[in-house]
């Protein structure tokens, strides 16, 4: 509302629209909340107060952005402007009343009122007469500070737990101020001297003023438990409240010796604390090292003051035993203090966690500043003050006022805002101006204490507090705010030794001091000796274990060690890689591209040089960040080794091989060096002589990313190709890579001249532009300077090549033109390092984008396993456990994703964090949802893919917002990638309140499948508004894919009618799933063939239309279910119906478009006629690539002998080849007859009898299948012939199937053919040259077995016994070959009943 004023007073239409639609929706959020408060309140009175106030508050808010806009219609005018601020002002007092009404803030108020009417019996100049004794009043003060002291306790425990604790608390610490001070009061006047009792008042008025500010805090903490620093506060408050007590204390009692000072000390120990209950804020501003020194000193501070106390006990010097508890509860309150600070340190340091923010203003300084400066005025404008008490009162307001005045002005030169930076300057003048009118009016009282000058000064309070209240509220807006660390649970594990030691420290030195307190009344006393001993020991040994935990858990030296670890692993892995470059075996990485892995190398190099300034900083000052960035540097260099050694595999040149891997080992050296440097360092900015080492090591560090950098630029350009480095620079790098072609191109000199000239042109003209908006300014004087000598390198290009065309031979002209295209190459990779110094934003938003695309790709995955049943917990637990971890990452986002946003307008480096952040918590956000997907068990796969779904959507969201941030960094607020990105993240910010929804109804099985299909419908729309963009698709798709991709549309609106008619969740949210994943796979592919080149104009157009009109009726149809859902009547699940109809018409056009796509010759892949066809043609393939495979074949060598026989092997493979041809000739052929059947009607191309046709279609398919088998043994049986191998037998055999093979095919194509066709006349003629084909080949074949069992001579043996055995071992032969034969003719029958079941009825019948 503070803005919305501001931008309306100052008539900027732009953001006054922003203000007003962030106003609406804080409205709308304070409604719900003010309803939710009101029903869990008991008290019927209270929650009818709530939701006046709340009511109020909206009435007052439709007035003021009326308002707002009658200013914005008439700027300047008086009237309208004072009409603004005076409803501002109502609803600021609305606001504050509804926020009164909180349960617990209305008992705090109450009891802040009551503390001020009891400071009240301050002001009186004449105190009451005393109605006690000097030791009863004494007794009385003792016994009220303790309870006080107790009650303020309870006041910091009450502020985080519940509202009603607090107001218990609250009331409870206002009864016992008021019993406190009257003891007081009562003191004050047993006071001897008037100074004396001047002196009591006074501490009591600072007990008054601490108890208020106590009471402040606890409220400011109970209304934002998540406020920065608040707890811290509020722990300062309530020791403020005991050192008060204190001095009081101190000041008015006389008791036994040394009981005052041990009841003061135990008052301060008491009150420090709590510092180690909150240990997720900064206690102080000291650094880790000067934990360790504060630690240490006090610690020696101690031990002496112990020392001294026992010593003056046995002694009986009781104010040396004073003293040395003072001093005693001193040092241990800075232990405390440092042990509270250093666990911060320790737990904030850990790279789990994440660090805090630091916030434009603190709200928490400018509430307190409004407080004093309120309470100063009351006291200026009271009658009964005297001139001291309004002097004083004036310095509060002089002092705070100009505080606030520094604050102002710090801000709006931090702040990008141009409209909050004028408010914050508006506000300090304003807060100047009625302070000086007022210190005129205190002046004018100072010299005459008169009615009159009273009044004015009480008139000139009232636009001073009013100035002062609206600069608090504009403050209090959350975009101001810091944002506290976030410990992770692993930094909490680090803390717990400090913590523990801490706590040992105080409670043993609460015991001693005690103890003493006894013992200094009665030194005499040997137990209680003992005990203080015992107590002294532990005291010792806690602070002992306290600097060892402090000292071992220092940040960073374990992230350092495991870094060190990490990074020697990765030199190892490159040496290894070294070793196979030189021995040439190096394996090249075929799974990605030179220019990705280039990328890669150049990304993840980028990476680590913007790394070494933040470590070297760290390194000697900052100990808690250290740990994070040491881990983020090891962190790169594993994706380092593994891109440059790919990339080194990806050159052919061993050189360039051997250049890669070296200085990619020379930067892993130099970083391992800048670890150990910064590990020695450790953040200790007193370690001096470490400093130099982290500057050489940081300055090496540096050299080998400018190597490593220039030698992949000259990669990148030798290959013509410069990566896009950053957004609006892309034509800039386009033009340095044509211009780097085109001088490593020695022909055509004169043209690739002319072409320099012009390419220089345009990339001065972009460097111009990026030099004028690159960040810091030193960048954009680089890349100038850079371009400028880049164009004198490009003037003695063109010289030299004009020198050439005159010289053609001269081979030393030849020699200069080369140095210069080499020099030139050189500066372009000098220009795009200094364009790489300016885009480190740009870079994290690419890294980041990469990131996320992986993240969704992870999270597809997921589905595909939860789908399936297959996602399951890994121990016993349930989605509670997971829950608010999930809302906590989730908010985590939002903050990262305001912070994305609003990195586009700032500089790179805080784009960079934003992008950064981003993408580490989307991560955590999808690991935390997996791991609640998976407890809830593989029992529901539906819900946990409901869940997934969602954090889908966010990432999803993420990664477009990413995006639409590296587009519109560095652009005016005007230009359209601004908008684009406002879009983006309104997108962003629905998903994560979609998933926030959706985690919080998922156990709610009556709600849940409604959230889903709520969910699914917001998904739609976002692809719906993707579909209709005019961005072309990266890939085009087929119509088949396309029309495939449609018939999930209409299984899933029969599920979302099946649904509605049910009624069921489970149904539901089984229709959310399928929904989600039919409409987007019909959009995406919808998309993709419309835009396929063949596509028609006419044809696209009405693809994208039906699939708009598709996709709304299918949104109009999860309406519609979700209506039926709320309401089931009857007539409204009869509407169901007519909406399925129409989606189901949208899929019906939808598909005749696909057709329409392909024209008049596209099919039905499924059709029985188009697969024969298909096969046919693949049987001719194989067919002629036999063929071709034995033309290649020749006959073995041997050999020549006077032999006729001489040309047999030459008569085979010439018969194998006429064979191999006649078949693939009739194959053909078949398919020919096939078409014309198709043509003729006989066989459907859309079949009437599917059956018939498709058993044809087997028979055909089958026959032409055995032909090409058949001719595939004959191939090989001819090769085995003629290599010597095979016997003519073979050889028979194959021909013979190949015969009987090609008679099936003929069948099988006359079953519905026409004999006079042309076509069937061409496969009987096929047929016939086949069947002479193998005959030739039989009776070859069979004559020359013919000719060698001629050429067979049989020697008979002469003598009797040995021709005997002769003629049995003949028999045994035949006999042998008869039964081999009968064996092999009842196999040959077998194997063909076989196959005759097998084939078609048709071949069967005619066959037979």
């Amino acid at each position: 509302m503070a803005q919305l004023l501001t931008c309306a007073a100052q008539g900027n239409e732009h953001y006054t629209g922003v203000a007003a639609r962030e106003t609406a929706q804080a409205l709308r959020t304070l409604a719900q909340a003010a309803r939710g408060v009101a029903a869990c309140t008991v008290e019927r009175q209270s929650a009818a107060a709530m939701l006046d106030s709340a009511s109020h508050v909206m009435e007052g808010s439709a007035m003021l952005i009326h308002e707002a806009h009658q200013a914005l219609v008439s700027p300047g005018d008086a009237e309208s402007q004072q009409r603004l601020a005076q409803v501002a002002k109502a609803v600021s007092h609305s606001l504050n009343n509804c926020v009164n009404c909180l349960p617990g803030q209305k008992d705090v108020d109450m009891a802040l009122r009551s503390i001020g009417e009891a400071s009240k019996k301050l002001l009186v100049e004449n105190l009451p007469p005393c109605s006690k004794s000097f030791q009863e009043a004494q007794t009385e003060l003792n016994h009220t500070a303790a309870e006080l002291n107790h009650s303020a306790g309870e006041v910091v425990h009450s502020s985080r737990g519940t509202s009603s604790q607090l107001a218990v608390a609250s009331g409870k610490f206002s009864q016992d101020f008021d019993e406190f001070l009257d003891a007081g009061i009562e003191m004050a006047g047993h006071t001897q001297s008037k100074d004396d009792q001047i002196q009591v008042i006074g501490n009591l008025k600072n007990i008054s003023m601490a108890s208020s500010k106590l009471l402040l805090a606890a409220k400011s903490l109970s209304v934002d438990p998540g406020a920065a620093n608040a707890k811290n506060l509020l722990a300062a408050a309530a020791r403020a409240v005991t050192e008060s007590i204190n001095q009081l204390i101190t000041l008015c009692t006389q008791q036994a010796p040394g009981q005052k000072e041990c009841d003061n000390a135990l008052r301060e120990l008491e009150a420090v604390r709590g510092m180690l209950d909150n240990p997720n804020e900064p206690v102080s501003d000291l650094s880790y090292f000067d934990c360790i020194e504060s630690v240490m000193e006090n610690s020696k501070v101690l031990g002496e003051s112990m020392a001294g106390i026992s010593q003056h006990c046995k002694t009986g010097d009781v104010p040396a035993f004073g003293e040395c508890v003072g001093v005693a509860s001193k040092a241990l309150c800075g232990l405390t203090e440092a042990a509270g600070q250093a666990s911060y340190l320790v737990g904030v340091s850990d790279p789990n966690s994440q660090s805090g923010h630091q916030g434009l203003v603190d709200p928490i300084q400018f509430a307190k500043a409004n407080q004093a400066i309120q309470m100063a005025c009351q006291s200026l404008v009271d009658p009964a003050s005297s001139p001291s008490q309004v002097l004083s009162a004036a310095t509060i307001v002089a002092k705070h006022t100009s505080a606030l005045c520094n604050a102002c002005r710090l801000a709006s030169s931090k702040t990008a805002n141009p409209v909050a930076r004028r408010h914050f300057v508006q506000s300090a003048k304003e807060v100047a101006n009625t302070t000086a009118n007022l210190v005129k009016t205190i002046k004018a009282l100072d010299g005459d204490f008169s009615d009159e000058n009273r009044e004015r000064c009480r008139v000139a309070t009232t636009p001073l507090i009013e100035a002062v209240e609206n600069l608090s509220t504009f403050a209090s807006n959350p975009e101001f705010a810091s944002i506290p660390a976030q410990i992770s649970n692993e930094g909490s594990a680090a803390q717990e030794p400090i913590l523990r030691s801490a706590q040992s420290m105080l409670d043993s030195s609460t015991q001693l001091l005690e103890t003493a307190r006894s013992l200094v009344i009665n030194p005499k006393d040997p137990p209680t000796w003992s005990i203080l001993a015992g107590h002294s020991r532990t005291v010792s040994d806690s602070i002992k274990s306290l600097i060892t935990a402090i000292r071992d858990k220092a940040p960073g030296q374990r992230e350092c060690d495991h870094s060190i670890d990490s990074i020697n692993k990765c030199i190892r892995d490159i040496e290894q890689a070294s070793l196979a470059a030189v021995g040439q075996s190096l394996p090249c990485r075929d799974d990605i591209s030179l220019e990705a892995v280039q990328e890669q190398v150049t990304s993840a190099v980028q990476e680590i040089g913007h790394l070494i300034e933040p470590i070297s900083t760290a390194a000697r000052g900052e100990a808690a960040q250290l740990g994070h960035k040491v881990t983020q540097l090891a962190s790169y260099f594993e994706p380092l080794i593994v891109a440059a050694v790919g990339l080194a595999s990806k050159h052919m040149d061993h050189q360039q091989q051997m250049n890669i891997l070296d200085q990619t080992k020379t930067l892993a050296e130099s970083s391992l060096q800048m670890l150990y440097a910064a590990k020695e360092g450790g953040g200790n900015p007193k370690a001096s002589h470490t400093h130099d080492a982290i500057a050489e090591a940081a300055q090496l560090m540096k050299e080998a990313v400018d190597d490593i950098m220039v030698t992949l630029n000259e990669a990148a350009s030798e290959g013509g190709m410069v990566g896009e480095f950053f957004s609006y620079n892309d034509t800039y790098t386009d033009s340095v890579s044509q211009m780097t072609k085109s001088v490593t191109c020695q022909e055509e000199l004169g043209g690739l001249a002319s072409q320099v000239t012009v390419d220089y042109s345009q990339l001065a003209q972009q460097g111009r532009l990026a030099a004028a908006t690159a960040e810091p300014e030193e960048v954009g004087l680089q890349i100038k300077t850079r371009v400028q000598e880049l164009g004198h390198g490009c003037i003695y290009l063109v010289q030299k090549a004009g020198a050439l065309q005159m010289s053609p031979t001269d081979s030393f002209t030849k020699r200069e033109l080369i140095e210069c295209a080499r020099a030139v190459t050189e500066k372009v990779s000098m220009v795009l390092s200094a364009l790489q110094a300016g885009n480190k934003g740009t870079q994290a938003c690419i890294t980041a984008a990469s990131s996320v695309s992986g993240i969704i790709a992870d999270l597809d995955t997921t589905i595909m396993f939860a789908s399936a049943g297959t996602l399951n917990a890994e121990n016993e637990e349930s989605f509670a456990d997971h829950r608010e971890n999930i809302l906590k990452t989730a908010k985590a986002l939002v903050e990262d994703t305001k912070l994305l946003v609003a990195g586009a307008a700032s500089s790179q480096e805080k784009l960079a964090q934003a992008a950064q952040s981003s993408a580490k918590t989307i991560t955590q956000l999808t690991d935390v949802v997996k791991l609640g997907a998976a407890s809830m068990g593989s029992e529901d796969p539906e819900t946990q893919v409901v869940l997934i779904n969602a954090v889908r959507d966010v990432a999803k969201a993420l990664a477009e917002l990413i995006g639409a941030t590296k587009c519109a960094a560095g652009k005016a607020a005007d230009d359209p990638s601004m908008y684009q990105l406002k879009s983006a993240a309104k997108v962003m910010v629905t998903n994560v309140t979609s998933l926030l929804k959706t985690v919080k109804a998922v156990e709610d099985e009556a709600t849940r499948g409604t959230r889903a299909l709520e969910a699914t419908i917001e998904f739609i729309k976002q692809e719906l508004t993707v579909f209709q963009s005019k961005d072309t698709p990266e890939k085009c798709t087929t119509p088949e894919e396309f029309i495939r991709m449609t018939k999930g549309i209409t299984v899933a609106t029969a599920k979302a009618v099946a649904a509605g008619n049910s009624g069921q969740q489970e149904d539901v949210i089984a229709t959310a799933n399928l929904s989600r994943k039919a409409i987007s796979d019909m959009l995406v592919t919808c998309k993709q063939a419309a835009y396929h080149q063949e596509v028609a104009e006419d044809v696209r157009n009405k693809a994208l239309l039906y699939g708009l009109e598709c996709t709304t009726g299918y949104i109009d149809l999860l309406e519609h279910v979700l209506l039926v859902l709320q309401k089931p009547t009857a007539e409204h699940r009869q509407q169901l119906a007519v909406l399925s109809k129409k989606v189901a018409s949208s899929v019906t056009e939808l598909i005749q478009t696909a057709e329409a796509m392909k024209g008049s010759e596209w099919v039905d892949p499924e059709d029985p006629t188009v697969i024969a066809e298909t096969e046919l043609l693949g049987a001719a393939a194989s067919i002629e690539a036999a063929a071709k495979k034995l033309e290649q074949l020749k006959p073995r060598a041997k050999p020549k002998q006077a032999d006729e026989s001489l040309d047999f092997e030459e008569q085979i493979l010439e018969a194998a080849k006429s064979i191999a041809a006649a078949t693939s000739a009739l194959v053909k052929s078949a398919s020919a007859a096939q078409r014309e059947l198709v043509a003729q009607g006989k066989v459907g191309s859309i079949p009437a009898n599917a059956v018939d046709d498709g058993q044809w279609s087997q028979g055909l398919i089958s026959a032409a299948r055995m032909v090409a088998a058949a001719t595939s043994n004959l191939c090989e049986a001819a090769n085995a012939s003629v290599q010597g191998h095979a016997s003519e037998e073979k050889l028979i055999s194959s021909a013979k199937q190949v015969a009987a093979s090609t008679a099936q095919l003929l069948v099988a194509c006359k079953v519905k053919a026409d004999q006079d066709s042309e076509a069937m006349r061409r496969l009987q003629s096929a047929g016939n040259a086949v069947k002479r084909a193998s005959d030739n080949l039989v009776k070859a074949a069979q004559k020359a077995a013919f000719d060698k069992a001629e050429d067979d001579s049989v020697v008979v043996k002469t003598k009797f016994v040995g021709g005997i055995a002769q003629i049995i071992a003949a028999q045994e032969e035949m006999l042998r070959k008869e039964r081999e034969l009968e064996e092999a003719r009842k196999k040959l029958a077998h194997i063909r009943q076989q196959q005759y079941k097998f084939l078609p009825s048709e071949l069967r019948e005619d066959h037979s």
